[in-house]
């Protein structure tokens, strides 16, 4: 269905500047094609081949209207680091291996296509493809300097071993070839100093061959490639029943196609990104698995995406997937028609090229960048290009990889978890540590998932601030950047609330999102949390505030005005000479339950005054009928007012500022006092009337 909607995105009015484009394209794909199968010591032909086949089949079957599949540099260095372990350059056998291996690539690729892993690339950190394009880049220039200087020696993917070998053949020099390969790169420099952008390698070749051709310095001992075969693609026969063959190359196609799905995806993201086009991973991972599928069976070598080549597309006012078509057969005419020239084209002018390549392939603006910005990344790219040059490549690919997904894995497994509080404005909750906190409430935001790799983590943060924070029974959890929950995280969730409510508090969830809230239904842990403390209000705190934490505290315990409520409170400035409240009383505290009370009112025989130690506030709220209202931190002042009542029973939300207000009285000398057990809490849950101003 691909080829299908490719031609039904196309408009008559973009066959011409597509046209055009693929003309534009096909000029730096020609030179790019013969130089970098040159990297992979495979014939030049093998690299055109790739190149028509690659291009005109990515378009068809990829996603990405600009992405140019072709020839590239980094994977033309694996194929030489894997080709290498099973033939010699220059054979046959090395020409159909080379076949075979992007065979075995473009299946892995079609397989994570089909199996809509293109998902996975996101896991990848770009710093991997730039470590080994760098990397590669070393590689390239060292292996292309026994071209310019004509030594005698074997490519090697190991770049100390190509170092020392170059170094101990250096009397052996050739000095035409290097005057000609570097005078290819001086015309590369200086066309690329011009105002108007010009195939510079392109230009550079063309003026190597005629040099040679008019000098006559093949004469010279100069090696040119030879012509070129002028046909189409052709079928090879490829060694597909050698087991042992599969298995040499198994790990280098893998390889390949990993990096090369990265390569693709990056390439084809960074030109989506200036062209808007929302690209489809898992059908690009399609596209290249079959362009490699074709090329492998039609004398080519595998291919990628090229971002270079995918940029000029955009740039050069390409529409559609028409452009990489068009590209792919400009070469085709190009090779029918010129392939004879090539036999004046220098070997060390190819060098020369790929040298410059070489040098560019070294993004220096963007390794500043990360070495700038993270750490993270600069141990990615450092890590791959250190493979790179040390491992065997297609190991180093895999290294990369490993890292980059290793990373991944940490920041994962290590939200960030820290307490909160309200800023100054009480308008956003901020993580400060050096501003005082609440006494009985803590805030704790967690960025990131609650899966078994991170509930460690965030379990052992919440635990941090409870030990710096003993007094804090009530933990609010900000879940709202929390987007999965599994079964370790609710787990971590039951031995929190476990905790915090065998210390007599509580634990409120809020902020939750559809998924994390569909799992704490599925494991029913919303029922025994219960579903009140999973605060949906936009005033969470305010509802904290009012219904569970405790006034007393705050007025009589806390100096601190942590939160926009407490603003309204009144400190109480004798709080330091009053017992806290967290103690326990020095002598036993008379109680009396609630249907106790609520008999001792109704029997006119037994008097009995009811003294209600909250704040004014709380007793407007509520209160017993009949109680007067004393808050407690005036209890001290006006206790000769309640000395000469024979019985008083004191009341609070809870019973413990009732509870100190008996102890008070008690040590002033007054015997018949009372606290109403559980407070207001019990004798509204007892069902007994309430009265409110």
């Amino acid at each position: 269905m691909r080829p299908a909607q490719v031609i039904a995105d196309c408009r008559r009015s973009d066959v011409v500047p597509d046209l055009i484009t693929g003309l534009t394209v096909a000029v730096v794909l020609l030179p790019q094609a013969i130089a970098y199968a040159a990297i992979a010591e495979l014939p030049p032909q093998t690299g055109l081949y790739a190149a028509v086949v690659g291009a005109i089949v990515g378009a068809l079957w990829g996603s990405s209207r600009h992405l140019q599949t072709g020839p590239t540099n980094a994977t033309s260095m694996l194929v030489l680091a894997t080709l290498l372990a099973v033939a010699q350059p220059g054979t046959p056998e090395f020409v159909a291996a080379a076949g075979y291996l992007a065979v075995l690539a473009g299946f892995i690729r079609l397989a994570m296509g089909l199996a809509r892993m293109g998902v996975l690339v996101n896991f990848v950190a770009d710093s991997v493809v730039l470590g080994f394009t760098t990397g590669a880049g070393v590689l390239i220039a060292v292996n292309q300097l026994r071209h310019l200087l004509r030594l005698d020696i074997h490519s090697s993917p190991e770049f100390f071993t190509m170092v020392r070998t170059t170094l101990h053949t250096l009397d052996q020099v050739h000095l035409p070839s290097l005057a000609i390969g570097v005078g290819t790169m001086v015309v590369m420099v200086a066309v690329r100093l011009l105002p108007r952008r010009l195939p510079a390698a392109f230009i550079g070749m063309i003026m190597a061959a005629v040099a040679t051709a008019v000098l006559g310095l093949d004469e010279q001992g100069i090696v040119v490639l030879g012509s070129l075969p002028r046909s189409l693609p052709p079928l090879t026969s490829l060694p597909l029943n050698s087991g042992d063959l599969f298995f040499e190359l198994a790990p280098g196609a893998l390889a390949i196609a990993a990096f090369g799905l990265m390569e693709a995806s990056s390439s084809a993201r960074a030109v989506a990104a200036r062209s808007g086009q929302r690209l489809d991973t898992n059908q690009e991972f399609f596209g290249q698995g079959a362009a490699n599928v074709l090329v492998g069976f039609l004398s080519g070598y595998p291919v990628s995406g090229s971002f270079a080549r995918s940029a000029l597309s955009f740039s050069a006012g390409g529409r559609t997937a028409l452009v990489s078509i068009f590209s792919g057969l400009w070469v085709l005419l190009a090779m029918l028609l010129l392939a004879p020239l090539a036999v004046y084209l220098p070997r060390a002018a190819l060098a020369g090229v790929l040298l410059v390549t070489a040098w560019n392939m070294v993004d220096r603006s963007e390794i500043a960048r990360i070495v700038r910005t993270s750490k993270g990344d600069t141990t990615i790219l450092t890590a791959t290009f250190l493979a790179t040059l040390l491992l065997p490549l297609e190991f180093a690919v895999i290294a990369g990889m490993l890292v980059s997904f290793g990373r991944y894995l940490v920041k994962s497994s290590t939200p960030v978890v820290h307490p909160v509080i309200p800023d100054v404005d009480f308008h956003h909750l901020v993580s400060d540590n050096e501003r005082p906190v609440c006494p009985q409430l803590g805030i704790v935001r967690i960025e990131g998932s609650l899966y078994f790799g991170a509930v460690h983590h965030v379990e052992t943060a919440i635990q941090a601030n409870r030990e710096a924070h003993p007094g804090q029974s009530f933990l609010l959890l900000r879940m709202s950047m929390v987007d999965h929950c599994d079964v370790s995280g609710i787990h971590m969730l039951e031995a929190t609330l476990r905790q915090y409510r065998g210390r007599g508090g509580d634990l409120f969830l809020s902020g939750l999102r559809p998924r994390v809230r569909e799992m704490l239904n599925l494991s029913r842990f919303d029922r025994t949390l219960g579903k009140s403390n999973i605060l949906d209000m936009d005033d969470v705190i305010g509802h904290i505030f009012h219904k569970v934490l405790h006034p007393g505290i705050c007025v009589y315990e806390c100096p601190h005005r942590v939160f926009a409520e407490c603003q309204a409170l009144p400190k109480d400035d004798h709080a330091a000479d009053m017992p806290q409240q967290t103690e326990a009383p020095e002598h036993e505290i008379d109680v009396i339950s609630p249907t106790t009370l609520k008999l001792l009112m109704a029997d006119p025989g037994t008097p009995i005054r009811i003294i209600d130690v909250g704040e004014a506030g709380e007793y407007r709220g509520w209160h017993v009928p009949g109680a007067e209202s004393l808050p407690l931190r005036q209890l001290r002042e006006r206790s000769s007012e309640l000395m000469s009542e024979h019985s008083l029973c004191f009341v609070s939300r809870m019973g413990r500022r009732s509870s100190l207000a008996v102890t008070i009285m008690q040590d002033l000398g007054h015997e018949r006092a009372f606290s109403l057990r559980g407070g207001m809490l019990a004798w509204e849950a007892a069902g007994f009337p309430i009265a409110v101003e």
